[in-house]
């Protein structure tokens, strides 16, 4: 079932438009400028719910890519479907000199290989997936954070974890574990957080807390 699924998206639900859209979705490097920057806008910006929402994301990468998935990968070790299956496509933005910005790929063409195991490097362990997992984290937080509108952070962690199976990084069972993954852990560093903030806020920052009583701001 798992592979079936994954040749379906991969070799047959495509087309040239969606090959750039996912190519991009899949892209991390991509998107870290614009992350960075919407992190300084909320630390000057935000205020206290702008930074606590900083401080919560910044421990869920640690406990969701630095730990959870790296462990995940070494205890599981499971293949990508690219070390084991071949022609598997692999569309790719435009590889760049390291000296360029990656957005510049933006206006190539796109690079589309396929798979042939035994022949290319292998790409990593396949379980978990940092990008799901990592996305679906932070959609979490942002739906606690800003109820109005934080939950439609769902729908681009989405297409993001999707862009794994579309671009043959990773397996259907891959994406569904490691979003569910991502927000678990999520929920368990807010709730922890929440537990700090009281037992801490009301020792060391009366003030602030006596302002700020709940780390999520209702």
């Amino acid at each position: 079932m798992d592979q079936s699924l994954l040749l379906i998206i991969n070799r047959e639900w495509t087309n040239p438009f969606l090959d750039y859209v996912m190519a991009i979705a899949s892209s991390a490097p991509l998107w870290v400028p614009l992350l960075v920057v919407a992190g300084i806008a909320l630390f000057f910006f935000g205020g206290f719910r702008g930074r606590s929402l900083l401080i919560t994301a910044a421990l869920c990468l640690l406990v969701v890519d630095g730990i959870a998935v790296n462990f995940g990968k070494r205890l599981v070790n499971r293949p990508r479907p690219s070390d084991v299956l071949t022609e598997v496509r692999e569309p790719d933005l435009a590889r760049l000199p390291k000296n360029k910005p990656k957005f510049l790929a933006l206006f190539s063409p796109l690079e589309i290989t396929y798979s042939a195991p035994g022949v290319i490097l292998p790409q990593g362990r396949s379980f978990p997936s940092g990008h799901a997992a990592n996305n679906f984290a932070f959609a979490t937080i942002l739906a606690l954070f800003y109820r109005r509108w934080g939950w439609l952070c769902f729908f681009p962690a989405l297409i993001v974890g999707y862009s794994r199976i579309y671009v043959g990084a990773h397996w259907p069972s891959d994406i569904l574990i490691s979003c569910l993954l991502g927000s678990a852990l999520s929920l368990l560093v807010i709730t922890a957080l929440q537990s700090l903030w009281k037992h801490l806020g009301t020792r060391y920052l009366p003030t602030l807390y006596a302002a700020h009583p709940d780390w999520i701001p209702a």
